[in-house]
């Protein structure tokens, strides 16, 4: 963006200066590849190439829910209601799908609730409250919202056709791996190459200094929990067409992983710093994390275990990493 003759609309150098690669990434692929070897030890299994797609589409959904959830970190908001936004977006364009609603349009209703629902919890949030409140909030709104429109009850009858979207392969990927990579590089290439990028990054960083820029806060609060909402729905697509099925129980605590997820790969809570790329290790460092215990044995709650210390450890790493810079 060429912004040199146009001091009002120039972000702050300290937000640009955050696109370049991070010592913090490079650390994290690290931190993935121990985990591997560990576990490469532990059981045989592990490094098998037919375990190690298999955690790649295990890993989908949450590095889907948690490339949305960087974007809204980055901004400096938190959003806990995507398991809920979910929940609803699935159970509404699954029904549609079940009532012979063509496939296509079905999808896009159901991704277009999810975008809305972002809107709203952007909306709420400009208007002055807080990001933690207007999503827990909405995380009830949602989900209660999910269940009256369904009773209650699960909603089965997924078109075999859109199954067979999301269970074919391109090689050796499923194509819930290609999705989500393309919407990773999607992302990287706006949080990098594009104004709306530089925007959220100077909003996070620092709030007040990007509005005397001219950046337009408003919108580019509403316009990235839209884009976090839309994920929270394709996530939910992912898991409907792989279960077959769509319930308003769905995405339960799906915020918590895409936040453990963002948190893992560098993203900073208090805004202005985070990387795609960081998030999609994140993801697969939680996945690798599940599917080694798995493979071990390992009871649910050591896992939970396991996860919690990773998370705050990370956050540890956070914080000694903005005290050195």
């Amino acid at each position: 963006m060429n912004t040199a003759n146009s001091p009002a609309t120039t972000v702050p150098t300290s937000a640009r200066r955050r696109f370049h690669f991070s010592v913090r990434e490079l650390g994290t692929l690290i931190g993935l590849i121990l985990i591997g070897l560990v576990f490469s030890f532990l059981t045989p299994i592990f490094l098998v190439e037919a375990n190690l797609v298999n955690i790649l589409q295990q890993s989908t959904i949450n590095a889907c829910i948690a490339l949305g959830m960087t974007l809204v970190i980055i901004s400096g908001g938190i959003d806990l209601s995507v398991g809920s936004v979910a929940a609803l977006s699935a159970v509404i364009s699954t029904t549609m799908m079940v009532h012979g609603v063509p496939v296509p349009l079905a999808v896009v209703v159901g991704l277009g609730i999810g975008a809305v629902c972002g809107v709203a919890n952007g909306t709420l949030i400009t208007l002055g409250l807080q990001p933690f409140i207007v999503t827990l909030g909405t995380l009830s709104l949602f989900r209660a919202l999910a269940l009256i429109y369904t009773g209650g009850n699960p909603i089965f009858g997924v078109p075999a056709a859109f199954r067979a979207v999301l269970s074919a392969r391109l090689f050796i990927f499923p194509s819930p791996v290609v999705i989500v990579f393309a919407c990773a590089v999607i992302a990287w290439v706006m949080l990098r190459k594009t104004p709306l990028g530089e925007y959220i990054l100077a909003v996070g960083g620092n709030e007040e200094a990007a509005r005397i820029c001219g950046v337009p806060i408003k919108l580019t609060k509403v316009v990235t929990y839209a884009i976090n909402g839309f994920l929270a729905a394709l996530g939910a697509q992912i898991l409907v067409g792989r279960l077959g099925a769509a319930e308003p129980v769905l995405g339960n605590l799906w915020e918590l992983d895409a936040i453990a997820a963002a948190a893992i790969g560098g993203a900073s809570l208090s805004g202005g710093k985070g990387s795609i790329v960081g998030t999609l290790i994140g993801s697969l460092i939680l996945g690798s994390l599940r599917n080694g215990l798995t493979l071990l044995n390992v009871q649910a709650f050591y896992q939970l275990l396991a996860t919690g210390i990773i998370i705050i450890v990370a956050m540890f790493v956070d914080k000694f990493a903005r005290g050195k810079s």
